[in-house]
């Protein structure tokens, strides 16, 4: 069964962002752990979390990703900003446990003038600080477009980062198509290039979620602008074979497209159209 969903709104609490995917054909969902800008999260009720997880196992829902803010820059120059990173990602872990087994993605960050290895070594860092052996959460590296001096567009600086971690086995990846293609990996012409290319350089088995977004812009673009599945310069057919990959199928998929959620149902409704049992 093809696991799609979308980013939700968490401001209902998690029963209402699980009966939100319910209601849209979603089996699995992304979604903020506060404000996308930053700030403070709401606290956690306990008796939300226990409803919610079992209407999770009545309806089948799983691989529930939560994502960093934004503004959350683990390599940033200014160290107020790191530290805001650090303060952000150790409560978001802490919280992540009342949910065992979820993802939590974020953004690498971007090193501002200070360089990719700079950047690396403080993102590293932070992650050394903030993980630990029994969490069951794993964290997420995000693909990124290469925009400005954002770190992450490159596999070989995601594997740099995981070389540098204490808990290795607790990290992954997050590929998101918009991002690899607008940093230049060509997964409209050749998929089974890219993720061998992925495989010598991360490892296949990494690679645990898959945010499925269209480009505004042209391949090796650096831009990072999304668009509706189809609308974009990938197109629907780019769609159809990533999730019908056999090393991909089997992911999760989380849209971050344009859309209200009339039009996430829309293009869940298409992509399970398009999906082969």
């Amino acid at each position: 069964m093809l696991k799609i969903g979308c980013h939700l709104s968490s401001s209902g609490g998690f029963t209402a962002m699980g009966k939100t995917a319910v209601s849209i054909d979603a089996n699995v969902f992304q979604f903020f752990t506060r404000n996308p800008r930053g700030g403070a999260a709401k606290d956690i009720d306990e008796s939300d979390v226990a409803a919610f997880l079992d209407l999770a196992k009545e309806a089948g829902i799983s691989n529930m990703l939560a994502h960093a803010p934004y503004t959350l820059n683990p390599c940033a120059e200014k160290p107020n900003v790191r530290q805001f990173a650090f303060e952000t990602m150790a409560d978001d872990l802490r919280r992540m446990e009342y949910i065992p087994g979820s993802l939590y993605n974020f953004h690498p960050g971007s090193h501002v003038g200070q360089g990719i290895e700079k950047g690396i070594e403080l993102i590293a860092e932070v992650l050394n600080e903030v993980m630990w052996p029994e969490m069951t959460t794993t964290v997420l590296l995000e693909t990124m477009a290469g925009k400005g001096s954002e770190v992450g567009s490159r596999f070989e600086e995601l594997r740099e980062i995981i070389d540098r971690a204490k808990y290795p086995e607790k990290i992954g990846v997050c590929l998101d198509t918009c991002h690899v293609y607008d940093a230049g990996y060509d997964i409209a012409g050749d998929l089974d290039g890219v993720l061998s290319r992925f495989d010598e350089t991360v490892g296949l088995s990494r690679l645990r979620a898959i945010h499925l977004n269209d480009s505004k812009n042209p391949f090796s673009s650096h831009k990072d602008r999304h668009e509706k599945i189809g609308e974009g310069s990938l197109g629907i057919s780019v769609f159809e074979t990533v999730i019908n990959h056999p090393v991909l199928r089997e992911l999760p998929f989380y849209l971050e497209t344009p859309n209200e959620l009339d039009g996430y149902a829309r293009e869940i409704a298409m992509l399970r159209g398009l999906y082969r049992e």
